[in-house]
């Protein structure tokens, strides 16, 4: 049975597809947290356009990007509801099952967390979990620092929340922000979907199992193996 205060983290987001940077970011904070990260597809992101894999092959790259590695887990509670995949809304689904005084906490990458405002009813996310942000390389500096690059109205909601060590995130249920000090990788999945149309390297930033799922099933434009040339 799972410890009911047992920090859950879930990493949420299009995954579209999952690449080598996601994977790294997930180790990271397991490592860092000790605790259990789960990506969570979305189905139908609100702040991006439509994914360019489906939902079921989204899921079947990510199952293969983290087989084998301890920690690591997949939640497809966006993908089975319907609608528009508010964050807001999981936490609240989520609540609604685990009850008020679970630990939680969202990993996201710093640009995401410096657009938490445009977010569905954003402030009501702090009292629904925490907050472990992953900062870019080459970006400003940890979340809380004077020169972070947030709105304003962010860095007021950001101020007195700030955790200096995972065991904060553990001793309540929501409300925390913790700075995770790994940086993340240059490349994104728009990236990889880009390289694909135009014909250039991508294999290497994703990991080989889902490089291999692109090809196979054609995915972003992708040639399966051995397609020649029109």
């Amino acid at each position: 049975m799972r410890d009911p205060r047992a920090l859950r983290v879930l990493y949420g987001g299009p995954l579209d597809p999952v690449h080598l940077g996601d994977v790294a970011v997930a180790r990271a904070a397991r490592d860092a947290l000790d605790a259990r990260v789960a990506f969570m597809p979305a189905a139908d992101p609100p702040h991006r356009a439509p994914p360019g894999a489906p939902a079921a092959a989204r899921a079947a790259m990510l199952e293969l990007a983290i087989a084998g590695e301890p920690g690591l887990a997949l939640d497809l509670r966006e993908l089975r509801r319907e609608g528009r995949s508010w964050t807001v809304d999981t936490l609240r689904d989520l609540r609604a099952g685990i009850g008020d005084d679970a630990p939680v906490a969202l990993l996201v990458g710093a640009d995401s967390f410096a657009a938490l405002p445009a977010w569905k009813d954003w402030r009501d996310l702090f009292g629904l979990a925490h907050f472990v942000v992953a900062g870019r390389a080459g970006g400003k500096t940890a979340i809380g620092a004077p020169d972070a690059d947030l709105p304003p109205e962010l860095a007021q909601a950001v101020a007195g929340r700030l955790a200096v060590s995972p065991d904060e995130l553990r001793s309540s249920a929501a409300g925390r922000v913790l700075h995770l000090r790994q940086p993340l990788f240059p490349h994104s999945a728009s990236e990889v979907r880009a390289r694909i149309a135009a014909g250039l390297p991508w294999d290497a930033l994703v990991p080989a199992p889902v490089a291999g799922y692109i090809r196979a099933h054609d995915l972003y434009g992708a040639r399966p193996p051995g397609a020649g040339s029109a």
